[in-house]
């Protein structure tokens, strides 16, 4: 009896402890693979783990979850390049590069980026891993990373959710994270897609200046340049149009002048009068002459896809949302935000903005099997933890975002790094003329444009999505390595 009792104790105090749902602070999974890059056979190595985030005490505040893979065929690890990559949101997983562009394994969809069943994923053939280790990492309240109670109270989460925030703690965890895996000897690169291009630009700077860790290249997938997005006015809005223009050519809704030009042979003219016609037409608001009004509309309905009358009711600043809602409302249908390729179908046709995102609907539809079955079965890390795609980060601070200048500042004091942009045409929600803008603001006085590289693809935010640009776009991360590796060249103007 005394036995019985005892027993029923001791499993009534494991049922407890295992009701209690918690990440581990600090932890690894290692787990060896094969797999074919272009045709050749490469080993490596995924290491699936926590890393904790420490307060000025030395206490751990919040625990980071990542992926690690490192080529393992190869005789000397500490040159092969390490790049750090991030998504963005903020508050988003880093899931979307990690099995869909970069990482050793891809999706399951066709070669539009479309959902197909059996859910799941396959080898990516086009990985980067066969010329560079890489690190997927997910911020605070992302993916399995989680705040972690110090003395039975959970952290102040303002010291985590903001621009600058942000940038501080993950310098500082990335540099352990060097440390740990002795990878300081190895050329260093920062990836960062949507809000994380704000990010690495950021964290350019921080890693130069506070961590002492100097940089060989930053890759701005579809960048988020806060500093036009949120600002708004005459350029902010004279920067979508080219972006109409692609949507609508895809579309097939441009007159046919334009329609049976190819796209990037179109796209030109329009860049063009955004610059040179429609950032003073804007500029002169309610006080532009009526003729000169006229005349505007006419090129714009031309560009866009849409009527005179739609253009002339919104004042010449035709707003995303709108554009998303009435380009193909005549056919019952809206366009998606982050892709514009992508259909939806609303409960009514009239309105100002669609009722969902219909890309983001298809791409959580396959994303969030593949990367809950990918990482618990093929990398083998256990947990009971949601797996974040979106996570709380609300609110953000936005203050004092000078994450432009942070790069500029970067690039100045380091004569290796370089900057790729790569962009979507059909992105409506950071667009490739945007991040064309960005990349001209960056060094205002031209010293360094002969350091910035775009690359534009016939897809939305995601172009890796589709597989014509997926094989690519990695290839030209590709050229990008190669392109800035020092090969015995001294760091010097």
């Amino acid at each position: 009896m005394k036995r019985l009792f005892i027993f029923s104790v001791i499993l009534i105090v494991s049922n407890l402890s295992a009701q209690n749902r918690s990440i581990p602070v600090d932890t690894l999974v290692t787990t060896n693979h094969t797999t074919k890059i272009k045709g050749q056979t490469v080993a490596y190595q995924a290491q699936t783990g926590t890393q904790p985030v420490w307060n000025e005490a030395g206490k751990p505040i919040a625990t980071l979850f990542y992926t690690y893979y490192h080529r393992t065929d190869v005789k000397n690890g500490s040159e092969r390049p390490l790049i750090f990559s991030f998504n963005g949101g903020p508050g988003s997983a880093s899931v979307w590069m990690h099995i869909a562009y970069t990482g050793p394994k891809i999706l399951n969809i066709d070669d539009e980026g479309y959902p197909i069943q059996p859910y799941g994923f396959k080898s990516n053939p086009n990985s980067i891993l066969d010329v560079a280790d890489i690190v997927f990492i997910n911020p605070v309240n992302t993916g399995y990373s989680r705040m972690l109670e110090v003395d039975g109270e959970m952290p102040d989460k303002k010291q985590f959710f903001g621009i600058n925030e942000d940038i501080a703690y993950l310098a500082e965890w990335l540099t352990t994270f060097v440390s740990r895996k002795q990878r300081w000897e190895s050329p260093k690169y920062l990836i960062g897609e949507s809000y994380g291009g704000t990010r690495v630009m950021g964290l350019s700077a921080a890693l130069q200046e506070n961590q002492w860790m100097y940089l060989n290249g930053i890759i701005m997938v579809s960048p988020a340049d806060y500093k036009v997005i949120r600002v708004g006015g005459p350029v902010s809005s004279a920067l979508n149009l080219p972006y109409y223009a692609a949507a609508a050519w895809f579309h097939k809704k441009l007159v046919p002048e334009l329609q049976q030009k190819d796209l990037t042979d179109m796209l030109p003219e329009v860049e063009d009068f955004a610059i040179q016609s429609l950032i003073p037409a804007l500029a002169k608001g309610g006080f532009i002459s009526a003729e000169e009004k006229n005349t505007i509309a006419q090129k714009m309905a031309k560009y866009s896809g849409l009527s005179v009358q739609s253009v002339l009711q919104n004042n010449l600043d035709i707003p995303t949302q709108f554009f998303w809602k009435d380009l193909l409302r005549d056919q019952g249908k809206t366009i998606g935000r982050l892709d514009s390729r992508y259909l939806g179908i609303d409960r009514k046709d009239a309105g100002v903005g669609p009722d969902y995102n219909a890309e983001l609907t298809s791409w959580l539809h396959s994303f969030t099997p593949a990367i809950n079955h990918y990482i618990q079965k093929e990398l083998n890390f256990k947990t009971d933890t949601k797996y974040n795609m979106f996570g709380p980060v609300r609110p953000w601070n936005n203050d004092n975002d000078n994450t432009r200048e942070d790069l500029r500042r970067a690039m100045a004091e380091n004569p290796y790094l370089k900057v790729l942009f790569q962009s979507g045409y059909y992105d409506g929600a950071t667009t490739y003329f945007n991040a064309k803008y960005t990349m001209w603001q960056v060094d205002p006085s031209g010293k360094m444009k002969d350091r910035f590289f775009f690359k534009g693809y016939r897809s939305g935010h995601m172009m890796y999505l589709r597989n014509e640009d997926l094989i690519s776009a990695n290839d030209d991360i590709r050229t990008f390595i190669e392109s800035t590796t020092s090969k015995g060249k001294p760091a010097k103007y």
